[in-house]
């Protein structure tokens, strides 16, 4: 289901950022499931102000693009003394992301951004256009709609994703899906309570430090294991080849 949301609130987007800043263990979690998949030349959509960026500095590259521009400065202030890390103000469905090919990535790290564009199909196609054949796209999307709530409208979020509606854009825009499973069970319950509950219009600071502090550390062990059936979000991993037969997703 695709909705028009509400114009992103510059002030809104920079602070629910600022509050995410806290989610320090929760930030590594997700490093800890891409990590794996990186390669040395990343391309980050939608970088914002670098939240994530500061995980990635080990690698030969890493090229940031958002469309707004207060992200953009602050993410460029922020590692304006590192020489592999570029931020540009570019839109992922903006044919000009296609001349980024000359940086010859060999990853794509799309977190919980996906849902933030209208044309979802035309941002998949746009990635496979800049990768290098067999790079990666590695992608975290919020996950089932019944958990829609006043953030999701507050952060322009078009949609919430299902593993199979991943899998059909996957397809689509010419990758294979290497991995493909829901993550963050007990944030779901959590989103949840917010979204449907309480009607909460805004992150709780106190919530994402209990979160970060007392659920991930476990969390991030326990799922490591087993993969949810269900969860606030979806993680995949999609590869593009030349050639080949599809793998089975994991």
């Amino acid at each position: 289901m695709r909705r028009e949301p509400q114009l992103p609130d510059a002030d809104y987007t920079i602070r629910d950022q600022q509050h995410m800043k806290a989610a320090i263990r929760y930030f590594h979690w997700q490093y800890q499931l891409a990590a794996p998949h990186l390669g040395r030349r990343v391309l980050e959509v939608g970088c914002g102000i670098g939240n994530t960026t500061q995980l990635l500095l080990d690698r030969d590259l890493v090229v940031g693009i958002d469309v707004e521009e207060r992200c953009v400065d602050e993410r460029v202030r922020r590692f304006s003394r590192h020489a592999n890390v570029v931020t540009r103000m570019i839109d992922v469905v903006d044919p000009e992301l296609l001349s980024l090919a000359q940086y010859r990535f060999d990853t794509v790290l799309c977190l919980n951004v996906l849902e933030h564009i209208r044309d979802d199909t035309t941002a998949l196609e746009h990635m496979h256009g800049v990768l290098e054949p067999g790079g990666t796209v590695i992608l975290i999307v919020p996950a089932f709609e019944m958990l829609f709530g006043p953030i999701d409208t507050k952060l322009g979020h078009y949609r919430r994703y299902s593993r199979r509606q991943i899998a059909e854009l996957a397809d689509a825009a010419g990758f294979e899906c290497a991995v493909l499973h829901y993550m963050n069970v007990i944030g779901m319950l959590g989103w949840w309570f917010n979204a449907r509950l309480l009607r909460k219009a805004e992150q709780s600071d106190a919530q994402i430090r209990f979160f970060d502090s007392w659920i991930v550390p476990i969390l991030s062990r326990t799922e490591r294991m087993v993969h949810p059936i269900c969860g606030q979000n979806v993680f995949a991993v999609l590869r593009k080849v030349a050639t080949g037969r599809r793998a089975r997703a994991q």
